[in-house]
């Protein structure tokens, strides 16, 4: 194994050769000069792992020789030494980006935990993380093997995320594949939850076991906060088709901004896309209730039109049902020229107590990676999907408008209408010319298919408050991470849209979601 390789700055050097044999017994490599010229000259010709660089130099100064340094190494870890408490200076080292800040005198001991949690401390992450997660392995498992409810399955969700997110950064693989099995398994006893349960959940909408569902969100997570005097206005901001491993991703950058007051997650409704969820959200009502009560603006799978054209309409009827007489604005993102209009526009905003903003990247991200080679390659799993994610939003309108609104008093409740699976495994079916076209549900009249465990079909659409068409209409479910592919064509079919992310269906993924409550700090 090849020896870290360690430069050490000081003009007092002969004074820490105890230092050195130290370093040098655990198997460091130590190379010495005794100014900062030396240092930049020395880093120029040799590659090191680590320099410490002591501030107090005759020539230049430690953070003189650190910017120079920084122009052609800016990723060489510096640890800087200094006899001064100066808070000037320490604030000038950390904002060159040095890897730490020591204050003399130093002992061997200190030196050695620098270099460790410099040079190491990612691979000490990963092998904690990893002993963390064989011990959780096990109770994971046993919680699994338990009778759930629905708010139990949510918290074996997040544990999963949890791991996920903990592990994406691990180089072992076979950890990884573990986890992936479990996940995987955790969605087939999840999907038979679902199957189980959700004609129940319909039903009897009063029982304690029967989650927050997407038409009920608005009622019992946005307008509370109307009341709330302390507040000038509630901003209801819907990042379409977030999960909630992309929230995680997203947090620690709103985090800078807001105070997270509350993170809970809630259930969509089935079928998880768009223009039934987001509806259901916006009109207070399951999709039936809205095909019924205003059929002017509940269109039908079939139907060219666009299904979301309307949520401003649907949630003025649902703030006149609930007697709430607030104003409030709608705004509709697609792209990032729409994105950059509404925050230079913000301020329009301020007078209205409610504010909704539907921001549509992710959801056009995940149909896109089908699409595009581009996005295929660079979406090419889960932890490359959220880091895509992260780089979006840390380059978007939206980071800015959230950066806006906590300079406001206001508070925003952050949330999604459904999320998205990787789908791997196909299976087949057959439909008329009607039969919707989404991999993860169809509904139709003459629908056939594989009956089996991997698909949840509904032959009354009543039962689940959802639009029937006509007198034979059924609904069917790809559950876990299966899609649906027609036999024509059926291989390059298949091999088009495997391992892409698609949404409709029954996962954790795609129904258990996050909404989150944000104030500014």
């Amino acid at each position: 194994m090849q020896k870290i390789k360690i430069l050490w700055a000081d003009d007092e050097i002969d004074l820490l050769k105890p230092h050195i044999i130290f370093l040098s017994q655990k198997g460091y490599e130590i190379s010495t000069v005794d100014s900062g010229y030396d240092a930049i000259e020395s880093i120029k010709n040799e590659n090191y792992d680590i320099v410490f660089l002591d501030e107090n130099m005759p020539g230049i100064t430690g953070l003189e020789a650190l910017t120079k340094i920084k122009l052609f190494k800016p990723n060489l870890p510096v640890v800087m030494i200094t006899k001064s408490e100066e808070e000037h200076i320490m604030e000038s080292a950390i904002g060159n980006k040095i890897a730490d800040y020591l204050i003399k005198p130093v002992n061997p001991v200190q030196i050695l935990s620098a270099c460790k949690k410099i040079l190491d401390n990612k691979r000490l992450e990963s092998q904690a993380a990893m002993e963390r997660y064989k011990e959780d392995f096990r109770l994971l498992n046993d919680v699994m093997s338990y009778n759930l409810n629905a708010a139990q399955w949510a918290e074996v969700y997040k544990r999963i995320v949890f791991w996920d997110r903990e592990l994406a950064n691990s180089k072992d693989n076979g950890m990884m594949e573990v986890l992936n099995t479990q996940k995987n398994e955790a969605n087939v006893n999840f999907s038979d939850f679902v199957e189980e349960n959700y004609i129940s959940w319909i039903k009897n909408l009063a029982d304690e076991d029967t989650p927050l569902l997407s038409p009920f969100l608005m009622k019992e997570k946005v307008f509370p906060h109307l009341e709330d005097t302390s507040i000038d206005s509630v901003f209801f901001v819907l990042l379409d088709c977030m999960r909630f491993d992309q929230w995680k991703t997203l947090q620690p950058i709103i985090e800078n901004y807001f105070t997270i007051s509350e993170e809970d997650t809630y259930y969509s409704i089935l079928p998880t896309a768009t223009g039934y969820c987001r509806n259901a959200i916006f009109a207070g009502m399951f999709p039936s209730e809205i095909a019924q009560k205003f059929p002017q603006y509940w269109v039908d799978d079939e139907e060219e039109e666009g299904k979301n054209l309307y949520e401003a309409d649907l949630l003025t009827h649902q703030l006149k049902f609930h007697k709430i007489n607030e104003k409030f604005a709608y705004r509709k993102i697609v792209n990032y020229q729409h994105g950059k209009d509404l925050l230079e526009n913000l301020k329009d905003l301020y007078h209205y107590r409610l504010n909704v903003i539907v921001y549509n990247f992710i959801d056009i991200l995940s149909h896109s990676r089908a699409e595009l080679n581009m996005i295929r390659e660079l979406a090419r799993d889960e932890a490359a999907y959220r880091s895509l994610t992260k780089s979006w939003f840390e380059h978007s309108p939206l980071l800015d408008i959230f950066k806006e609104l906590s300079q406001k008093k206001v508070r925003i409740i952050l949330t999604t209408d459904h999320g998205s699976i990787m789908v791997t495994k196909p299976t087949r079916i057959i439909g008329d010319k009607d039969t919707t076209t989404n991999l993860r549900y169809k509904h139709g009249r003459n629908l056939s298919y594989e009956h089996s465990r991997h698909i949840f079909t509904i032959k009354n659409p009543a039962d689940a408050k959802l639009p029937k068409t006509n007198v034979t209409s059924t609904y069917v479910f790809a559950k876990e991470n299966y899609f649906f592919a027609y036999p024509n064509n059926y291989n390059h079919y298949v091999n088009y849209y495997r391992d892409t992310f698609q949404h409709g269906g029954i996962s954790m993924e795609e129904m258990i979601i996050p909404v989150i409550t944000l104030d500014p700090k």
